[in-house]
């Protein structure tokens, strides 16, 4: 039998065959690497690295200027952008560590895998910080259930979210799911991770020392995912399904191993770790370039001593490999037998495949050759920054010129029964019982409520967490639906009892080489910046995800805000659902016709248009200040934000939690109460202290009714009394998903 050779293309045939535009990088890209930064041409693995390193998703080069907007800092910030993930204090010396990714593009071509991996990606950005993962949530976005296809996405993601987060045995608490035409060929999944730690064992992403240890842990590398950075920086279309090779395989039991195996080097081994960073995106030549450009220092690796699970690899294939489970350490040189032993014990390869020089350089032999030989900065920090063209889209100025939607006035009830079968508003109950929410026993609210909560063991605190945005909002307006996607976020964490601490985000946008998306880029990132400094709740994380798109249809603008919060006291942790007959219900905030970007909108015209409506950052900052206050002085029951459906959908989901009635009056007319005002709230308080929180929040409080041993819904309108049953409401509430699926 004879092996056929493959053979690399030279350097001059990829310059001459310009075989570097197949990996992304452009013919001004190529010149400037090999004219400027190398003054020869780069060889066939140079190119490669060089093609994944400058990609948009592992250096920002399109989204760079924009990123520079956010405010980064604060009193509450330990770590901001540029490691793993971000850090956030939460006193006594402890924090909280938190980040979200994107992994849209594998979750198209393969949900299972795509979604799964995209799990086990997030939750190693965790732990390579030091910190124990606590909870994993997650923010998706699919086409119409309508459609087949969507529905085997649809199930598919579930499935792999599941699959993965419960094997390794971190909860998954939390997240929101939306369905819009526009996802159809290109469906959003972001996960987001969040752990605990003290502060002495926060790590950096960093290889320093001369003559220290490069060392690879985990499993081992195979072909899968090579250029998966890349194949995440480009569009998509039907021809581009088939690019499956460039999606991960993940095995949730590696990664339990081998998060364990890392806590306890970091724990009891801190003396002999300089740096621990995730092989993630663009696996070994990302986590060791950054390691090494971090440090100011340079690199050495030798490719024959990288475990390898599939032979004749080639340097090209190892250094791009995106293979799941894997993490690059910096340990002090003579301590290398102390890792490996550790390893062992968890059945884990620990192999030293290199060391820290001191002269920036970055060079890889393989097979006795020198097949790499680079400023460890030019691949790290030297890809070009581009500013890009951006103008407003044609569709922005005729929705500022058209009429405000007015919905027809129909049945009341017809249309609140409607809009609580909407998949967006509909309930999530079969998609998160599929989820292991209590597993280490910490999750004190689990899905369902507006926000997830995971108590501090040995502390009286808790911490909050959500995700959140209202993409429709974005494609009216960026800057002001960027705005409400951080608002609605801590509005979350406030009716949860927490103090909204800071933000991750996924900008997850289409192709922003069209100038119109990025427009919306540039300007939505105006209004999460503004939202951030008011509400004080800076940006310590996230990524972008560009090129989202399907045959040249963009999604829809859509920066997923992660937000996580301190609850104070476990006694102030606060659920949405009513709590016992004769409280007294509350809305804060008034209510106007409010109908374009809304759920009924949309059920209505099969489409959303019209400018967006007005929104007041310090009229929601206040209202979230009084609410917060009201909660921490214990005279609040129960509190939920009115968001997708307004008011009437907002009290139906407060009743069903417990299966309580309500018999409420508001002066407005019938179809107001589907109006998506912003910053409101329904609270419900206790007689006995209505008088005290009356006091405390001023006319933002209006009694609208009361809540009733009967499970009999009852609003009264400035049109007529409406009645029906809770039970009812909340069958069909919790029935909708599953029947479209069916």
């Amino acid at each position: 039998m004879t092996t056929i050779q493959y053979t690399e293309p030279t350097a001059e045939e990829i310059k001459e065959q310009k075989i570097y535009q197949q990996w992304g990088l452009t013919d001004e890209e190529y010149t400037m690497i090999s004219e400027e930064i190398l003054k020869r041409l780069p060889n066939y693995t140079e190119t490669g690295l060089f093609s994944v390193m400058w990609s948009e998703h592992c250096s920002y080069k399109n989204s760079k200027p924009v990123l520079r907007k956010f405010p980064t800092t604060g009193k509450q910030v330990l770590q901001g952008p540029g490691e793993g993930a971000g850090i956030v204090d939460i006193g006594d010396n402890q924090a909280v560590v938190f980040k979200a990714e994107s992994h849209n593009h594998p979750s198209a071509v393969e949900p299972y895998e795509g979604a799964a991996t995209g799990v086990g990606g997030i939750i190693r950005d965790i732990f390579s910080m030091g910190a124990r993962p606590i909870a994993i949530l997650d923010s998706l976005r699919f086409g119409e259930l309508t459609n087949e296809r969507t529905k085997y996405l649809f199930e598919e993601v579930v499935a792999g979210i599941a699959g993965y987060g419960n094997c390794i045995g971190i909860p998954t608490v939390g997240g929101e799911i939306a369905f819009d035409d526009c996802y159809a060929g290109n469906p959003l999944v972001n996960a987001m991770c969040v752990g605990l730690i003290d502060h002495k064992d926060i790590q950096k992403g960093q290889a320093k020392g001369i003559g220290n240890s490069i060392m690879y842990v985990g499993a081992k590398t195979g072909r899968d995912g090579i250029h998966g950075a890349t194949f995440a920086s480009e569009e998509f279309n039907d021809e581009e399904e088939t690019k499956r090779s460039a999606v991960q395989v993940g095995d949730p039991f590696m990664e339990k191993l081998l998060l364990e195996a890392c806590l306890e080097l970091i724990y009891d081994y801190q003396e002999i770790l300089v740096g621990i960073q995730d092989m993630g995106a663009a696996g070994l030549v990302s986590s060791s370039a950054e390691m090494a450009s971090k440090a100011g220092s340079g690199l050495i690796l030798n490719l024959d001593d990288v475990p390898q699970r599939e032979t004749q690899m080639t340097p090209y294939e190892m250094m791009l490999s995106e293979s799941q489970e894997r993490m690059l350490i910096c340990v002090k040189k003579g301590e290398e037998n102390q890792v490996v032993e550790l390893f062992k014990k968890y059945e884990l390869d620990a192999v030293t495949i290199g060391e820290v020089t001191d002269d920036g350089m970055y060079r890889l032999y393989h097979k006795g050759s020198l097949v790499a030989d680079l400023p460890v900065d030019a691949l790290a920090e030297d890809a070009p920054t581009y500013y890009k063209p951006y103008t407003e889209p044609a569709r922005i100025q005729a929705f500022k010129e058209m009429e405000d939607y007015q919905p027809e006035a129909n049945s009341f009830i017809d249309t609140l029964k409607k809009l609580l079968q909407q998949p967006t508003i509909a309930s999530k109950k079969s998609v998160f019982e599929k989820y292991d929410s209590m597993v280490r026993t910490n999750t004190v609210v689990g899905p369902g409520s507006d926000a997830a909560i995971l108590r501090v063991r040995g502390t009286d605190k808790a911490i909050a967490m959500t995700t959140d945005c209202n993409a429709r909002y974005l494609y009216l307006n960026p800057e002001v639906g960027g705005q409400i996607a951080v608002a609605e976020a801590a509005r979350n964490i406030v009716c949860s009892g927490g103090k909204p601490l800071a933000i991750t985000d996924c900008l997850n946008y289409g192709n922003p080489d069209k100038p119109e998306i990025f427009w919306e880029l540039w300007t939505s990132a105006d209004g999460i910046s503004k939202a951030c400094e008011v509400l004080d709740t800076p940006v310590i994380s996230g990524n972008v995800s560009m090129y989202n798109e399907f045959n040249g249809q963009a999604v829809y603008p859509t920066p997923v805000i992660g937000m996580v919060g301190l609850v104070e006291k476990l006694a102030h942790i606060t659920t949405q659902g009513f709590k016992q007959a004769g409280d007294y219900i509350y809305v804060i905030g008034n209510t106007k016709a409010d109908f374009n970007g809304s759920e009924l909108q949309k059920m209505e015209l099969g489409k959303i248009e019209g400018k967006l409506m007005d929104f007041d950052l310090a009229v929601e900052q206040n209202r979230q200040a009084k609410v917060l206050a009201a909660i921490q002085a214990g005279l609040v029951e129960s509190a939920h934000d009115t968001s997708e459906g307004g008011l009437a959908v907002a009290l139906s989901e407060c009743a069903f939690e417990n299966e309580v009635g309500i018999d409420v009056a508001v002066d407005l007319p019938d179809m107001w109460l589907f109006s998506e005002t912003q910053s409101r709230f329904v609270l419900s308080v206790k007689q006995e202290n209505a008088a005290a929180f009356s006091k405390l929040m001023g006319e933002e409080a209006v009694l609208i009714g009361e809540v009733t041993a009967e499970p009999i819904v009852t609003m009264k309108t400035q049109q007529g009394t409406y009645q029906v049953a809770t039970n009812e409401l909340r069958q069909l509430w919790e029935k909708a998903i599953p029947c479209l699926l069916k």
